[in-house]
């Protein structure tokens, strides 16, 4: 019997992402552990290794990328790095499992596709919400045609801004427009593009208005769009950022000629399928670890136990649409 395959992996980066949602299930997982991880702050790393009870930490990537003990790189920094690391990673022949977005740019994401495929090393992208039961159960109902042909999409999103927000000197990265690659709408929009695109199929036309509406900083605020996927379904979305408290929404709803599915992306409001029948619920509890199942696919993927379609391929089609809605080309 072949010896299993150890996954020993390398963070780069270790913020709040890792704490919960990602980092304790490479651990959890069969054949994946955490070997070492890597901050530019020192004590950060030093913090986190030792929180964590892991036996190495560095403050240089590429000294991470190097260690012959790390096998596969976790990238888990802001998107302006995210391609630099990547292609440093593959090219020393290190799988890579990168946060959302792929990186700051629709032209980022072709770089990281081109060194993929020249050589021959994998890179993976957290949209993970692909593989929780909560979102499964959509694309079930989906599936199971129970509102009939699909007519019209619609995103509804609106937040108020944050604390931070109102801090001018000294602003969160994701309203950097050369860190995150554009406000909160390049942070947030990624995962509500992904899920539809997972379901529907890749978006093949976009366009949108975007400006600033609070002036609490230089990038979009508030965001309107709309796109069609090229089975020719017709979709639309509202972002807003700025919005007062009372206007809170996270929302997707799905009209079909029989019914309509609605559901959200970030706070797993009740799914509501709503039909001729009447109106019926469904409460999908996700795991602790909200990204454990992608993370285990991947695994088993670099094990050769099973294949991960959530590639940095299937991934590149999400910058498309933001960029162009963004107006960025």
């Amino acid at each position: 019997m072949d010896e299993e395959i150890i996954i020993k992996w390398g963070f780069i980066g270790c913020g709040e992402v890792t704490e919960k949602k990602s980092g304790p299930a490479f651990n959890i997982i069969p054949g994946s552990r955490i070997e070492a991880v890597m901050s530019r702050n020192k004590e950060r790393a030093r913090s986190y290794a030792e929180r964590h009870h892991i036996k190495k930490w560095y403050t240089d990537a590429q000294e991470l990328i190097d260690d012959p003990e790390v096998n596969a790189i976790y990238i888990a920094t802001p998107p302006s790095s995210h391609a630099t690391f990547a292609i440093m990673a593959m090219k020393a022949g290190k799988p890579v499992y990168v946060e959302k977005p792929l990186a700051a740019s629709y032209q980022d994401c072709a770089r990281i596709n081109r060194i993929s495929e020249e050589t021959g090393v994998p890179c993976f992208v957290a949209y993970y919400r692909r593989y929780l039961p909560y979102f499964l159960k959509v694309k079930e109902l989906l599936a199971q045609n129970t509102i009939g042909k699909v007519l019209n999409i619609h995103i509804r999103f609106a937040v108020p801004p944050r604390d931070l927000d109102y801090n001018s000197q000294n602003l969160p990265w994701r309203v950097q427009r050369d860190i995150a690659g554009g406000g909160y709408f390049y942070d947030l929009a990624p995962h509500q593009l992904d899920l539809l695109q997972e379901f529907f199929g890749p978006i093949l036309k976009a366009q949108g208005y975007c400006t600033n509406r609070g002036g609490l900083y230089t990038t979009e605020d508030t965001v309107s769009g709309c796109f069609q996927f090229a089975n020719g379904i017709p979709g639309s979305g509202s972002w807003c950022f700025v919005a007062h408290e009372s206007a809170k929404t996270d929302r997707i709803e799905i009209v079909g000629d029989k019914g309509q599915i609605s559901f959200s992306v970030f706070t797993y409001e009740p799914i509501a399928l709503h039909t001729e029948e009447g109106r019926k619920e469904f409460v999908i509890p996700n795991p602790d670890h909200v990204q454990l199942p992608l993370i285990q696919n991947v695994v088993e993927h670099l094990q050769k136990k099973s294949i991960c379609t959530c590639d940095s391929i299937s991934a590149t089609p999400v910058n498309w649409v933001m960029d162009k809605i963004l107006n960025k080309f």
